[in-house]
């Protein structure tokens, strides 16, 4: 039989059958709430940036230039209040990258509108495979605090949209439309990520 003092050196096993609670780290924590606060609002933006665009980018125009390039500009934004506050989960150098790729679209979109649409959805379709490819990884690499499917299904979507935006550069009638609508499904992948975290978090 154990005396009080081995007893307090050695507790004892948690019963058969008892619940046993897994508490993420505080630095896990802590990323999950900012990068919840990140799926908001980069939700709302791209929601209202889809439905502005849509309405008003049927033609290359300094207004929808100008939207196209802040779509990336915004990206950049994002990663930047990302990488702040991901140090803990270890993909940085990604994040670096995102900033880095977002950039060049940005000023590749506003070159590419003085040659006409296909060019711009070249860039942009571009811009949206890397990107795309980027989020799934970082995803993947996030895995462990929760909410991260829908970014990991948003990246997959977004490589393959890219896709098909530098392939309708070909096409008879090329169209800004579709690239614009390309933000919504990207939104509701936002807020579902938001609300997973938020269930996460609960649960811890």
């Amino acid at each position: 039989m154990l005396d009080e003092t081995e007893r307090s050196v050695y507790p004892a096993p948690p019963l058969k059958g008892s619940p046993v609670t897994t508490i993420a780290s505080p630095g896990i924590s802590q990323t999950a709430s900012a990068l919840r606060r990140l799926y908001f609002t980069r939700f709302a933006f791209a929601i209202v940036w889809a439905l502005v665009t849509i309405a008003t980018a049927k033609e290359i125009s300094p207004l929808a230039v100008a939207l196209f390039v802040l779509y990336p500009l915004f990206d950049v934004g994002a990663a930047i209040y990302d990488l702040r506050s991901s140090r803990a989960t270890g993909s940085p150098a990604l994040l670096y990258v995102n900033i880095a790729v977002s950039l060049l679209a940005a000023a590749g979109v506003g070159v590419a509108s003085s040659s006409g649409i296909p060019a711009v959805l070249r860039v942009w379709g571009a811009w949206a495979v890397v990107a795309g490819l980027v989020q799934l990884v970082v995803g993947v690499t996030r895995r462990r605090m929760g909410g991260q499917w829908p970014m990991i299904i948003s990246g997959g979507i977004s490589t393959l949209a890219g896709g098909s935006f530098i392939a309708s550069a070909a096409a008879a009638n090329p169209s800004l439309t579709n690239a614009a609508g390309y933000a919504i499904p990207g939104a509701i992948f936002f807020l579902i990520a938001a609300v997973r975290l938020g269930r996460a978090a609960k649960a811890n």
